[in-house]
């Protein structure tokens, strides 16, 4: 969300004086490229501008197959069960080698959900 929340005050400076939020649906709109220093820029300069030594924003975002990773590029997460938004989360940040990173922890006979496995995932672009 950090990388969003930039991104709002690059594209639409002086509209965020209090809170910032970013819609579920936001990253997947067009819109015009905000390169990631920019909008992290733009964030630091919006804290020093207010005088905020730290900030909280509100998000929606749904992370889903089809979303840009901005910033991360590695993930350490559990398993999740099937049909799950967690799941997507997986999905979009590894593509479909997903399908192949869940075969495997359900052969090795991995603990899936909050108390079970974890994994240490890379992007894939």
């Amino acid at each position: 969300s950090i990388y969003w929340f930039g991104r709002q005050l690059v594209l639409q400076p002086g509209q965020f004086k209090n809170s910032l939020f970013v819609g579920q649906w936001e990253p997947y709109e067009e819109g015009p490229e905000v390169p990631v220093p920019v909008a992290l820029r733009a964030l630091q300069d919006w804290m020093r501008e207010y005088n905020l030594k730290e900030f909280s924003g509100y998000t929606q975002i749904l992370i889903a197959p089809g979303y840009r990773f901005s910033i991360t590029d590695r993930l350490i997460t559990n398993f999740h069960q099937p049909q799950s938004t967690l799941l997507l989360l997986v999905a979009a940040f590894v593509g479909e080698d997903f399908k192949k990173i869940y075969d495997h922890a359900l052969r090795q006979d991995y603990r899936f959900l909050s108390y079970g496995d974890s994994s240490l995932l890379c992007r894939n672009d």
